[in-house]
């Protein structure tokens, strides 16, 4: 590992680096490449429509239910609240418009103040 910052060129790392390069982009335009037109099967679009849902849910469930490896045990914590505020903005405009954009931002609407103002 020190000789990785000691100033030389090991051509072994620029060789590896190349390498990953060169695997990223063939596999990322392998079907640009192909002569033919790919489709998704119907199963893998619908699934697909929820992929960034499940995404943003894996992220932010466990920072709400959790602080510093411990389960909340208080309910005087503003992500609660912050999160319960996103669910009854989603819930009730679900299907219109940018429905995932204004929880967020009706969720951090009722965070930020609680969190800053109350110290929660």
């Amino acid at each position: 590992m020190a000789d990785m910052f000691s100033g030389e060129v090991n051509w072994q790392h620029m060789a590896t680096i190349a390498a990953l390069a060169c695997v990223s982009v063939l596999a990322r335009c392998f079907f640009f490449l192909s002569s033919r037109e790919w489709t998704l099967p119907d199963w893998a679009r619908r699934g697909l429509q929820y992929a960034p849902m499940a995404a943003l849910s894996a992220v932010i469930a466990p920072e709400v239910v959790m602080s510093q490896g411990h389960l909340i045990g208080s309910l005087q914590d503003a992500r609660l609240y912050g999160v319960m505020a996103a669910m009854a903005f989603f819930f009730a405009r679900r299907g219109v418009g940018q429905v995932v954009l204004g929880a967020i931002v009706c969720g951090m609407a009722v965070y930020l103040p609680l969190h800053i103002g109350l110290g929660w």
